[in-house]
């Protein structure tokens, strides 16, 4: 494939994905066999997936703040335990294996896609908190983030429906406090993949470029459309991940 073409590709699949991540999480499961497509090593398609994801959850995060969807203010404490549990997991995925992930992860969004399908009306309008906004953000900030620090996958929709069942969000409000804390986690991570000379930097800027216009894209259609739009792009990609998952387990235990 000439420069041209793989760049050309490289800059839909940063725009679609972009679009997808914004709406419901779940882009990495559309950039990283690109990336790895065209030729880069699984640890450089990480970092460079990073780089150019982080583009497009900072592009959302901008995006639902201008429009009123986060209050930057309000989930300070969030970002906060994000980043240190993020730092935690980093450290601690250099002493200890993750495989047994693989097998726990697609049973916990199994959980999530059983658990939306049974209560369809979660998400559609907020409901009281059932814990303090504090506590919330110290449990599940140095949670999810150590968790997305030590391995990564389903993390957005975990934080989602964590903000729809414990802190009473709707989905649309929801889908967007959740880009903050992506953020979070994405630019730490990239911090780390950036000193390990791991980020390829030209097919990166491409891809961010494409990520910049779909999670525009993605954060105005959440905006204007709301749950009824979320909710299936949601299950679909908690879906398709969880599939992905164990798939992967599969063919790793043959």
């Amino acid at each position: 494939m000439d420069s041209l073409g793989c760049y050309a590709i490289l800059l839909v699949t940063g725009l679609v994905a972009g679009f997808v991540d914004t709406v419901a999480g779940g882009g990495g499961l559309i950039t990283l066999p690109v990336l790895l497509g065209v030729g880069l090593s699984p640890q450089d398609a990480l970092g460079t997936n990073k780089f150019q994801s982080s583009f497009g959850s900072g592009s959302a995060t901008f995006h639902y703040a201008r429009a009123g969807v986060v209050d930057l203010q309000d989930c300070r404490l969030g970002i906060l335990f994000t980043l240190i549990g993020t730092s935690l997991g980093a450290l601690a995925v250099l002493q200890i294996d993750p495989a047994f992930l693989k097998q726990l992860i697609p049973i916990l969004l199994v959980g999530i896609v059983i658990y939306l399908m049974v209560k369809p009306r979660v998400g559609f309008v907020e409901i009281q908190p059932r814990i303090k906004t504090g506590m919330f953000y110290l449990l599940f900030g140095l949670g999810l983030g150590f968790y997305d620090g030590f391995f990564g996958p389903g993390t957005g929709s975990f934080w989602a429906v964590a903000f729809m069942c414990f802190l009473g969000f709707n989905m649309t409000k929801a889908t967007g406090y959740t880009k903050a804390m992506n953020f979070t986690s994405n630019l730490f991570s990239l911090v780390i993949f950036i000193a390990g000379r791991r980020v390829h930097y030209d097919y990166g800027v491409v891809m961010a470029a494409g990520q910049l216009v779909g999670a525009r894209f993605g954060a105005r259609a959440v905006i204007q459309r709301g749950v009824r739009f979320i909710r299936p792009v949601f299950l679909t990609v908690v879906a398709a991940l969880t599939l992905k998952l164990l798939y992967d387990g599969y063919w790793l235990s043959r």
